[in-house]
């Protein structure tokens, strides 16, 4: 029986790490993703916000995140405690019970940093072609050490969102995707949008970015992490029980995105006239997001119309944003992590019985209020104190060569193009 208990300890900690590493290769995704939207004069500077926010994001969560959204507090207030080497003892293991420990505490620190590292790439589109990478960077250590831990105790850390009011999210619709999107907004709103994106005639300048090949790819990347995404939140494989819902998780989070795309595209088609792929990029991408906050209880069929729903929203998001409300969001990620994620913790209701409206109404709430007015602060003080937007020049002639000293493609890049 010890042996049994000791291998269903090991079979779950490395599923635990593996998804992990399939959360982690989302960091490509995004990188790719971005890089491809962007124009070529931008794109060295977008892979060195993104390969230095995951660095950031794993120290910063290491030293302080971790202990603040898994600590001791009062169910507001956190407390913090350091993050330690010492792991389960065989002998608690071996115990057996509802309160044996069944993985290695270190295995849910890994998953859990990656998760911090997403909801970072998520600001880092939106801000994209005009911000200080300094700045940028400033941002990512207050937002991975505070700001997403406080949000997740009050949730997944047992703080007054789960346990008062019985918010529900699964994998985070609302606890990483709506929180990077709340950050990302704020500071969309005092960077202001880039140079020749809105005409003084009330006209919306489409910026195409350089290589849809590359966002394509970090599109599937992404596709593919989020099965550790998702699938990870089970916690668990090492039952028939554990091994079924994994299972399901799987095939909702794929339909879902499937759809998502489908219908992203169809929209497209009826809308614009042509099958736009960075429609249909998105589309996937929020029908992914829509179905994270609850990939397990739903039906595959119910899973394929959440997904769907998200595709619709996100293109109609994406054009409202940009014609109505101004605000320039190169890879449209405040729509599809932001709008999407609404829809998605909203559509728990669906599926689960023991969620609540009202539950899922304040949870979305407080995230979203904590996150934004907290990522506005922290905006407005870097802005004070350096600065976050780079010159017209050099916006003009690319942050490449100004931020980084090199470009990403220097045979075929004139600067100022």
């Amino acid at each position: 029986m010890e042996q049994i208990l000791e291998l269903s300890y090991a079979l779950d900690t490395f599923y635990f790490l593996m998804s992990g590493a399939l959360v982690m290769w989302m960091a490509a995704g995004f990188t790719m993703l971005e890089a491809g939207l962007v124009r070529a004069k931008n794109t060295a500077e977008i892979l060195t916000k993104n390969v230095g926010l995951y660095s950031i994001a794993c120290l910063m969560y290491m030293l302080v995140g971790y202990g603040i959204m898994y600590g001791d507090g009062n169910g507001i207030i956190p407390g913090i405690s350091m993050l330690g080497t010492a792991d389960n003892a065989v002998a608690d293991v071996v115990a057996g019970g509802d309160d044996a420990p069944y993985y290695s505490n270190l295995a849910d620190f890994f998953f859990q940093v990656v998760f911090v590292a997403t909801a970072m790439s998520i600001v880092s589109g939106a801000v994209a072609e005009r911000m200080k990478l300094w700045s940028f960077f400033a941002f990512a250590v207050v937002m991975t050490a505070v700001i997403y831990p406080v949000q997740g105790y009050w949730t997944w850390g047992g703080g007054f969102l789960g346990e008062t009011f019985g918010y529900s999210d699964y994998a985070g619709s609302g606890i990483v995707h709506l929180a990077g999107a709340a950050a990302a907004l704020a500071g969309v709103i005092l960077l202001g949008a880039r140079k020749g994106k809105y005409g003084a005639k009330g006209q919306v300048n489409a910026i195409p970015g350089s290589n849809l090949p590359l966002a394509t790819l970090g599109m599937f990347i992404l596709w593919m992490g989020w099965f550790g995404f998702n699938g990870g939140s089970e916690l668990k494989v090492s039952d028939v029980g554990s091994a079924n819902n994994v299972a399901l998780v799987f095939t909702n989070t794929n339909l879902a995105a499937a759809a998502g795309l489908v219908a992203a595209l169809l929209l497209a088609k009826a809308w614009f006239g042509k099958a736009d792929l960075t429609m249909a990029l998105n589309g996937a991408l929020a029908g992914l997001v829509s179905i994270t906050a609850d990939p397990l209880s739903p039906s595959p069929l119910l899973a394929m119309v959440i997904g769907a729903i998200g595709g619709l929203l996100v293109v109609g998001s994406i054009v409202f944003l940009d014609r109505k409300l101004r605000i320039d969001d190169p890879v449209g990620a405040i729509s599809v992590h932001g709008t999407a994620g609404i829809w998605g913790v909203l559509a728990v209701l669906l599926s689960n019985g023991d969620a609540t409206l009202s539950g899922q109404l304040i949870g979305l709430a407080v995230i979203f209020s904590w996150v934004f007015f907290a990522s506005l602060l922290v905006w407005f003080v870097i802005k004070k104190v350096a600065g976050i937007r780079v010159s017209e020049q050099e916006e003009y002639e690319g942050v490449d060569l100004h931020e980084c000293g090199l470009e990403a493609y220097p045979e075929f890049t004139k600067s100022g193009d």
